[in-house]
């Protein structure tokens, strides 16, 4: 294999570091300028670097698809919830509507502490909700779609729960 000759300018550090391992391992620093080209210009030539990145990749690709599971069930959750308690909440009366305000925000301070704790503790509670549903529904996960996890088609205008009162409520805008 003919080779050609380059003129190159290094700078005086990299050329000492050159002399330096050319003189360590009894080797020619032509070589060794080749063989740093030679890896430079064609990194996928390094042994196992496409494995490990690939590897690395698909693990981050299921960790996203855990984080974005977590986040859909979160956000179903929540928007269920508050739809459930618009629903059923009846407006209050004027007079009562300062001692409620008071009420709420002590439960509010206590429900604050308690994501606090819960989120301190190491067992998060949408990881203990997922094992209940797999251990009593495991096909509910499965059937749920891959685009948009626990979304379940739309039923046609459900029964609104009663109200402590026994009173229905009135009908009142979808949340969907």
């Amino acid at each position: 294999m003919s080779k050609r000759r380059y003129t190159l300018y290094l700078s005086r550090s990299l050329a000492r570091k050159l002399d330096d391992t050319a003189r360590e391992q009894n080797g020619a620093k032509s070589a060794l300028v080749e063989e740093a080209l030679r890896v430079s210009l064609n990194p996928q030539l390094v042994p196992g670097i496409d494995d490990v990145l690939a590897r690395r990749l698909d693990e981050l690709g299921t960790l996203i698809k855990t984080i974005e599971r977590d986040v859909s069930i979160a956000t179903e959750t929540l928007s269920l919830f508050v739809r459930y308690f618009l629903t059923i909440t009846p407006p209050l009366p004027s007079d009562d509507q300062e001692s409620a305000r008071l009420l709420g925000k002590e439960r509010f301070q206590v429900f604050v502490a308690q994501v606090g704790r819960q989120l301190a503790g190491s067992q998060r509670l949408v990881s203990e909700v997922l094992e209940i549903v797999i251990a009593q529904q495991p096909d509910l996960l499965a059937s749920a779609g891959i685009d948009s996890p626990l979304r379940t088609a739309p039923t046609n205008s459900p029964k609104l729960p009663t109200q402590p009162n026994g009173h229905e409520p009135e009908e009142q805008d979808s949340y969907d």
